[in-house]
């Protein structure tokens, strides 16, 4: 797998293993622990997945059986938005370093761009200068918002993590976060399973040229964009698969045409809708 070396010097698995959806505590330890012995490195978790110690509890079974060590994982977990201030992220980052039974992060995200983002950040920064926190990124940041974010803040964001898929293809978002230095990162790199991305017909046929199924060549498809993935999945074999995707290239005329199959907008979540942050902005993750 290849790494990606962040604007500080820090390396990141371009591959992760994200638990988004996975709550039942036994069913995410289980998933963690597959992840790990299929070679996924990073975990990807947030506070509001209400899974932070199932993941904690999956890397320190694998830390005791001497599977990895703590340096060969990147552990990254999120700041909701009802801790978004100075405060509310010290206190958010102790909860979360101790329900992963963990001494430090590798990455610590502010999970949506709400709230005294400006106030949590500045702690983060604090935290990292402590190294407590080895990179600092944002997500869900839309272009304008990254933008102000990033000219006004002292350490620019590392990774900012938003939706990228071969439906929703946001080359300008890329681009502007490369005039930060700040890498992207995609959730749902496999479209949550819509627009029927697993059967697709074009995706079908460039993967059957290389043995390889339509996941693989999406997947495949951002990273040779320069774009970490965080695919998840609870069953051994998706994961195994999805992780398969580093024997292979696709070629110019085949990146272009799964980039025309963008539709120039999400069809998951509506950043911009006022009904969607007004919800993200009453939710809470469990204490």
């Amino acid at each position: 797998m290849d790494m990606i070396r962040l604007s500080n010097g820090v390396e990141m698995p371009q591959e992760g293993f994200g638990v988004f959806q996975i709550p039942d505590a036994e069913v995410c330890r289980q998933a963690v622990t597959d992840a790990i012995g299929a070679g996924y490195r990073l975990i990807d978790t947030a506070a509001l997945y209400n899974n932070e110690e199932a993941v904690g509890t999956a890397v320190r079974e694998a830390l005791d059986a001497g599977t990895v060590t703590r340096g060969d994982l990147f552990l990254t977990t999120k700041l909701w938005t009802c801790d978004a201030s100075y405060d509310g992220a010290k206190k958010a980052f102790e909860r979360s370093v101790r329900k992963l039974g963990v001494d430090y992060l590798d990455m610590f995200m502010i999970h949506m761009p709400y709230g005294d983002v400006y106030g949590a950040w500045k702690a983060m920064e604090e935290l990292y200068e402590e190294g407590r926190i080895r990179a600092l990124a944002v997500s869900n940041f839309q272009p304008g918002r990254f933008t102000e974010f990033a000219e006004t803040v002292r350490v620019k964001p590392h990774v900012n993590q938003i939706e990228l898929h071969p439906f929703y293809a946001r080359y300008d978002s890329i681009e502007n976060m490369k005039q930060y230095g700040t890498v992207p990162q995609a959730w749902g790199p496999l479209a949550e399973g819509r627009h029927g991305i697993f059967t697709h017909p074009v995706l079908t046929a460039i993967g059957k040229r290389y043995g390889k199924t339509a996941a693989q060549t999406a997947l495949r498809w951002n990273v040779q964009r320069g774009v970490s993935i965080i695919p998840k999945s609870t069953h051994r074999e998706r994961m195994e698969q999805n992780i398969d995707i580093w024997d292979f290239s696709l070629t110019g005329e085949e990146m272009k045409e799964i980039d025309a199959l963008d539709l120039g907008h999400s069809e998951i979540v509506d950043h911009s809708d006022p009904k969607v942050v007004k919800f993200f902005l009453t939710i809470r993750p469990e204490e």
